[in-house]
This record gives structure tokens, C-alpha cells and sequence, in this order.
């Protein structure tokens, strides 16, 4: 469901403190819910603003500032701890995921890398091949 504009919060509200309607029939009227007449109520009363709240919306995060820390502390004595040993250290009831997130937002990875030979691009395949056909060629001549 769309975010009310200002425009309509403002109208609903009017509507209401003209005091000839209850908050149902405004509702009704306006074609909200209930629910969002009340919590323009209390959101004006509370607040005094009748913005929307869209920096309080989507998930809390799980991991805080504590949390943070004991992440940096632990990782400077364990650099190669994988994400599950991070999760154990912190005594947390979160998805590696979690755990993962926390670090990106540092700039940081728990990837494994293992030493790999380097695999030769396009050009070094095709320059490998010349030389060898070179060679080839050499060896022909002499004979």
C-alpha cells in the first residue's frame, strides 16, 4: 500500500477535529483504515508532526554498536575465524548472513581464498601457441 500524502494526512485530520464525525466514519469516508486515522492521532499528538516515517521503516538491525565491537576485537586476535566462529564469539542466534552484512558494511570478507595457478587469459593461450608452433617450425627446418 502507497505512503498517504501530506495533503490527505491533513484533510483526515481536519475532517475529524471539525468534530462532527468519529474516527470510523472519517475513515470510512476517506477511505483508510481505522487503524491509520488513530495512528495520525497519536503520531500528531506524540510527535506533532504528521509526516511519514519512512527512516523508521524495514527490519531493526540485530547486530548493535556492542555487538560491533566485539566483532573488530575478536577478529584482530582471530583474522582467519570463519563467519560460524564469529557468530559462537558473539553469542549471537543469527544467520551467517547476518554476520556477513555486519562485515561488508567495514569493507570486510571472511572468504577463503586458496592458492590458485593463475588461469592465462585468451591473448597468453593464443601467444603460448605461437611459440610453440615456432618451435615446431624450427625443429622441421633442421632436419
Amino acid at each position: 500500500m502507497k505512503t498517504l500524502s501530506l495533503e490527505i494526512r491533513k484533510r483526515i485530520l481536519a475532517c475529524y477535529d471539525g468534530g462532527k464525525e468519529t474516527r470510523a466514519s472519517v475513515a470510512q469516508l476517506f477511505g483508510v483504515s481505522l487503524g491509520m486515522v488513530k495512528k495520525l492521532l497519536h503520531q500528531r499528538k506524540v510527535l506533532g508532526d504528521i509526516e511519514a516515517l519512512h527512516w523508521r521503516a524495514g527490519r531493526k538491525t540485530i547486530i548493535l554498536l556492542r555487538h560491533n565491537k566485539m566483532l573488530l576485537h575478536f577478529l584482530k586476535k582471530h583474522p582467519d575465524a570463519t563467519l560460524e566462529k564469529l557468530r559462537v564469539a558473539l553469542g549471537m542466534d543469527c544467520s551467517l548472513t547476518t554476520i556477513h552484512h555486519a562485515l561488508a558494511r567495514w569493507g570486510m570478507t571472511r572468504k577463503n581464498r586458496r592458492a590458485q595457478k593463475a588461469i592465462p587469459t585468451h591473448k597468453a593461450r593464443e601467444n603460448r601457441r605461437r611459440d610453440i608452433a615456432r618451435k615446431a617450425i624450427g625443429k622441421n627446418k633442421t632436419r
